[in-house]
């Protein structure tokens, strides 16, 4: 399989690692899909790089494959059928908010269209697309996702729909439904983060200490880089991005400075739930782990427990800096 080039960090980087996701993405290949599969996991983890390199992966096993990123208007379609990359090079060419609902609507529709022409295997790739479209509208597109599989509009030999999102709250919204199944995905496994590691430029610190500060997480790594490996600079940007500094949430501190020791703290019944909602919508953890069984996973699973790289049986912050930002503040205001 041809690997694809990245930009990461203000160069291009070939994809690293993700054999076992792309090994079920060749499995969903072989025998077709049932249901949509949505996969979400923490931000920056690497979804969208496994995705794009799912579309060529799925081009070389003869699909005809559409992807979107409709928040970032991008897409790619391996297909012979030249109106389809036309129509979706003028969505995208639209005004921002036109342009993200056109591009995932369009996704579908040129789908449908595919198969009208008797086009016998055919993909959908759409990447973080219900953070582009609204999270109120994320079961009423999986809905039309399945709609592919279920009712398409001609006979198929293979039909392949995955949508990813790093959003908590969407989670629980589609998880509502019978029309998808969730999928999660970790950030990068040890060995795999370190051939990432080793494509960067110049000196570095040690990788043991990256491993530590990032679990992992290869956009995390990027910034560090960018950072010129200052640790305390991305965890002071982390606090201004999530608007941490004027934390809500601070009304909980004694919850919070034991959940940064042990997030499984936050699994408790006692634990006020909107303390918890709002650490779901801030993208800093991950709520009600999967079983670490592999089949529940998109590549390899994280471990049980590591309170090294803050991941506790039933939740886990999504990466140490997420927790570290979350530790900053509340010593500030102590």
């Amino acid at each position: 399989m041809k690997k694809i080039r990245l930009s990461f960090a203000n160069f291009q980087i070939e994809f690293a690692d993700r054999d076992l996701a792309l090994r079920r993405v060749e499995e969903w290949a072989e025998r077709g899909m049932t249901v949509v599969h949505v996969v979400y996991g923490p931000e920056g983890c690497g979804k969208t790089a496994w995705l794009r390199q799912s579309a060529v992966l799925l081009r070389e096993l003869c699909f005809h494959v559409i992807y979107v990123d409709a928040l970032h208007r991008y897409f790619e379609a391996y297909t012979d059928v030249k109106e389809v990359a036309k129509k979706l090079a003028e969505a995208a060419a639209e005004a921002v908010d036109i342009a993200q609902l056109k591009l995932a609507t369009l996704a579908i529709d040129l789908a449908k269209e595919l198969i009208k022409r008797r086009k016998r295997k055919v993909a959908v790739l759409a990447d973080d697309v219900f953070s582009a479209i609204g999270l109120d509208k994320a079961a009423i597109y999986v809905k039309g996702l399945l709609g592919l599989i279920e009712y398409p509009p001609g006979d198929y030999d293979a039909m392949i729909t995955i949508a990813t999102t790093s959003e908590g709250a969407s989670r629980r919204e589609i998880g509502r439904h019978r029309w998808a199944y969730l999928d999660a995905m970790w950030n990068m496994p040890r060995d795999g983060f370190k051939q990432l590691y080793d494509q960067l430029p110049g000196e570095k610190p040690p990788f043991d200490d990256v491993w530590k500060t990032t679990g992992g997480n290869p956009k995390l790594l990027g910034q560090l880089y960018e950072f010129g490996w200052d640790v305390e600079k991305l965890v002071q940007r982390l606090v201004e991005d999530r608007e941490l500094a004027s934390f809500s949430l601070l009304k909980w501190g004694s919850w919070l400075k034991t959940a940064v020791e042990d997030p499984d703290v936050l699994w408790s019944p006692d634990t006020p739930r909107e303390l918890v909602e709002e650490l779901i919508r801030k993208n800093l953890i991950i709520y009600n782990l999967h079983s670490r069984d592999p089949y529940f996973w998109i590549d390899v699973p994280p471990p049980e427990k590591d309170l090294g790289l803050c991941i506790g049986k039933h939740v886990a912050w999504q990466t140490p800096l997420h927790k570290e930002a979350v530790k900053r503040v509340l010593t500030q205001h102590d």
